[in-house]
């Protein structure tokens, strides 16, 4: 994983509502657990967040992003 990877979900401007992301819920915060979703709504009102902008996904969780999962998949 490339620093431009491990980065991209701390910047509010680089998630979209629709955009596929990788999650990671309050409740799995200690195993590192991702869950992958679409964003329906971003949560985080500052550009930047530390432990990554918090969104809920359109199926209604909620957590910080991961990682931003381009069309291909990556």
């Amino acid at each position: 994983m490339t620093m431009q990877n491990r980065n991209e979900g701390r910047d509010r401007l680089a998630i979209q509502p629709g955009a596929t992301v990788d999650i990671i819920q309050k409740e799995d915060q200690g195993s590192g657990k991702k869950t992958r979703g679409i964003v329906q709504e971003i949560l985080t009102n500052s550009q930047t967040h530390p432990h990554g902008i918090k969104v809920r996904l359109i199926d209604g969780r909620v957590g910080r992003v991961a990682q931003i999962i381009k069309p291909d998949g990556t």
